[in-house]
Order: structure tokens, then sequence, then C-alpha cells
């Protein structure tokens, strides 16, 4: 009797056993399926940089050049979905572009806007807004323009169109967005859109665009790390579905580091994100254009913390244009 309820105890952890190594190759076997979907952008990196202009990689971690592109296209431009290319020259600018920098612990994550109207020194071309470069030169010139304003190596790239942002915003059953500080809203990737495109009625023009476009990804990633997506095999099937059909990366993000990066990240909330400005100086005008100049002073400091891995002191000690905390 003894020995025949050993068998049966035994036979149950093997089938458990099974059980759970069928669980973890299915699992594996999806985010291996997924990531090898990712379209990638190929060429996306600068390779004429005078040795002197050349970057530094920031200390522990990795940082993200975040690129929302306006393509003017009727056909989708990123992601696997994508029937048009995804730069033409004069045909695209990028109107959302933000540094995101992962500390090694991946606990939390900083996100630091650059506004569109940002002036700057283009490879070049002299001085331009900075969204002027996507323009000119596509991701390898915005790359080339940005490294030399902050002195932080780029690691990586991500690119999504407006085509795309509707289609995921959808993709996450929408997003509860607050306008001018008011009840949040329920909005759907058309009104999400709206949301993020609105810049001429806001107090502070771009800058207050720049703090809805981080209150909206700080809004999908809530979504897309939140226990209902991460745990429903079927929601996470389609938003997988979704985010291959609407981001490309760079040809330098293989598959393996995209699976370590998903792997790692497993535990951040949105709600620990810190989102903020680039620091800014004044507004003015140039040639008839409206721009915005950054402030040497408190950018450079800000710049240092994103190459030392100190971005923590920085948000501690310095007066920062922050998006609001999520109230908890």
């Amino acid at each position: 009797m003894r020995r025949r309820a050993e068998r049966m105890l035994w036979g149950v952890l093997a089938l458990l056993c099974v059980g759970l190594l069928m669980a973890a190759g299915t699992g594996w076997w999806a985010v291996d399926h997924y990531t090898s979907k990712v379209n990638r952008v190929p060429h996306a990196f600068p390779t004429d940089v005078p040795p002197g202009e050349r970057p530094s990689a920031a200390k522990g971690g990795q940082t993200f050049l975040l690129v929302g592109v306006d393509s003017r296209s009727d056909l989708p431009t990123t992601g696997t979905d994508a029937k048009a290319a995804p730069w033409k020259p004069g045909a695209q600018r990028s109107d959302t572009m933000m540094l995101m920098h992962l500390p090694s612990n991946h606990a939390t994550a900083y996100v630091v806007s650059l506004p569109r109207d940002t002036w700057v020194k283009v490879p070049g071309h002299g001085r331009s807004k900075l969204n002027a470069a996507f323009s000119w030169g596509g991701p390898p010139l915005l790359i080339d323009t940005v490294q030399r304003l902050t002195r932080v190596r780029v690691d990586h790239l991500a690119v999504i169109d407006w085509s795309g942002f509707r289609k995921l915003t959808d993709a996450v059953g929408g997003v509860e967005l607050s306008v001018a500080g008011g009840p949040a809203e329920h909005m759907n990737g058309a009104e999400a859109l709206e949301y993020v495109r609105e810049r001429k009625d806001l107090p502070r023009g771009d800058l207050d665009r720049t703090h809805r476009q981080q209150n909206y990804l700080r809004a999908v990633l809530s979504k897309v790390l939140s226990g209902d997506h991460l745990t429903s095999p079927l929601r996470t099937k389609r938003l997988l579905d979704q985010l291959t059909a609407t981001i490309s990366v760079d040809d330098r993000l293989s598959d393996t580091q995209l699976r370590d990066l998903l792997w790692d990240s497993r535990g951040m909330r949105a709600s620990r994100m810190v989102f903020m400005n680039a620091p800014v100086d004044r507004t003015a005008t140039v040639g008839g254009q409206s721009v915005v100049l950054l402030d040497d002073h408190g950018s450079a400091a800000l710049w240092k913390a994103l190459l030392q891995g100190t971005m923590a002191d920085y948000v501690r000690e310095h007066r920062v244009d922050r998006l609001k905390p999520v109230v908890q």
C-alpha cells in the first residue's frame, strides 16, 4: 500500500513537472515567435561621426530614443503592417522624441522629452528645429543630432507612426487621460491621437504637449504592464500582435536582446517611472520660426546624470519640469 502511494506521488510530481516544462516551452516559443516578428529599421545609426563627436555609453543601463513620426502618408510606415517606407527625404517629421534611460536593475525608467521645436545644430545643415533632422536624414541624422546635443550614446531606437499609434491604443482597449486637470476620460486611438497632437490651445504650447505625450505613454504602459495583459494568454497574444504590427526598432536590437529586455522589465510598473522635459530657458522666434531654447546649464547637468547613471540624484536635487506622478 505504501509503495503504491509512493508511486502515485511520484507520478503526480512527474506530471506536474511535465506540465511546467510544457508551459515554459510554450511561453518561450511565444516570446521567441513575437520578438522575431518585430520590424527592424536598417542602417538606423550614423556611421560618419568624427571621433571627437562620438558619445559615451551611459553607465549602468541603456538609453533608447523613442520617436513618434508624422508620416503624412495614408499607409502604415512602421511595424510589420508597414506598406510604405519608414522615411523619405522631406516626407516625414518626428513630432515626438523621448530619451528613455533604463537603469541596469530595471526597477524604473527615466523618460526625457525633447521638444520638437528645440533649436539645435543639425550636422551638415546648420541650426534648425530638432524635428527637421528626421525629415532631412531619417533615423541616422536624428540620432546623430541627439547624441551631439546630449553627449550620451543612443543604444537603441523605437519608432511608431500615427497609424500605429491609433492601432496600439485600440489594442489595449483605449486609455484613460485627463484633460486640463479634469477627471480622466476614456479615449480610443483617434481621440488619443488628437489629445497628444494638440499644441496651439495649450498654455505652454510645445512643453505642455510633451507632457501630454508622456501622460499617454504612461497610460499605455500601465495597460501593457498590468496583470490583465500579462496573465491572459489570449489578451497577451492580441497585444503582441499589435505591438509587432505597429512598432519598428533598430536592426542592432537582436531577438535575444529584446527577449532579455522584456524579461528584465517584467517587474517594472509605469507608476514608478519618471517623466520630464529637458530643461528649457525660453521660447523665441528665429527667422520667423517659433523655437524652444534649452537651458544650457540645466541641460548639461541632466545629460551628465544620464551619462553617469545618477538620475535619481538629479531628480531629487534639481527643479524638474516633471509630469505629475500617479496618485496611488
